[in-house]
């Protein structure tokens, strides 16, 4: 596995945030000085920085020049792709799985960068109405479509480690624009493809 290479900026708040993150054990009770916690508050702040990547990317960056001109009108769906986010009520995770699909106005998405553009967003703290939605009007604003429509079902460790304790429970969000939001034809046959 490859080390984690930190920027300027990062290295400079580094020191802040591992202070908070001894501030947070002492706090609950435990020492940081022992054994097993000794790295934790460097380790726990490299992963938040890594957990917290999409505020330093944009759209424009994640899709480089992977859109291609391509006279396709028919129905693109990219579906199964992992994410993994923060709560922002909680900072715990939720993680599921985004369905994405659009419909080409003569030009398409290389498909790697939509899984990216999903990726971007979801390093972010969360909540996945919100997220779901930034990724259907992100596709549509690069890709100028005739519509886009995304799906994401998730699990949230808020809802299955504490409060309702639900751990079998998934939320389903979903943003239909364009043609998926005006025509039930193109938004059924979405969801069916979906499904299958």
């Amino acid at each position: 596995m490859s080390k984690q290479i930190l920027s300027e900026e990062q290295e400079e708040l580094l020191p802040i945030l591992c202070d908070s993150v001894v501030n947070i054990l002492e706090t609950i009770g435990e020492d940081p000085n022992r054994e097993g916690l000794i790295k934790t508050p460097e380790r726990y702040s490299k992963a938040m920085f890594y957990f917290t990547q999409g505020y330093k990317q944009n759209i424009h960056e994640i899709v480089n020049d992977a859109i291609f001109n391509e006279e396709h009108d028919n129905m693109i769906i990219v579906k199964d792709i992992d994410i993994f986010s923060l709560c922002e009520h909680h900072i715990i995770p939720f993680f599921g799985k985004v369905h994405v699909g659009y419909i080409p106005n003569g030009k398409v998405l290389g498909l790697s960068k939509v899984a990216r553009i999903a990726d971007m967003f979801a390093r972010r703290l969360q909540i996945q109405e919100r997220l779901t939605k930034q990724i259907a009007e992100a596709i549509m604003e690069v890709l100028e479509p005739t519509g886009v429509a995304v799906i994401i079902e998730a699990n949230h460790m808020c809802m299955s480690m504490r409060g309702a304790q639900k751990p079998t429970s998934f939320t389903t969000t979903s943003c239909m624009l364009g043609v998926f939001r005006d025509d039930s034809r193109t938004r059924h046959e979405f969801l069916q493809l979906v499904k299958s």
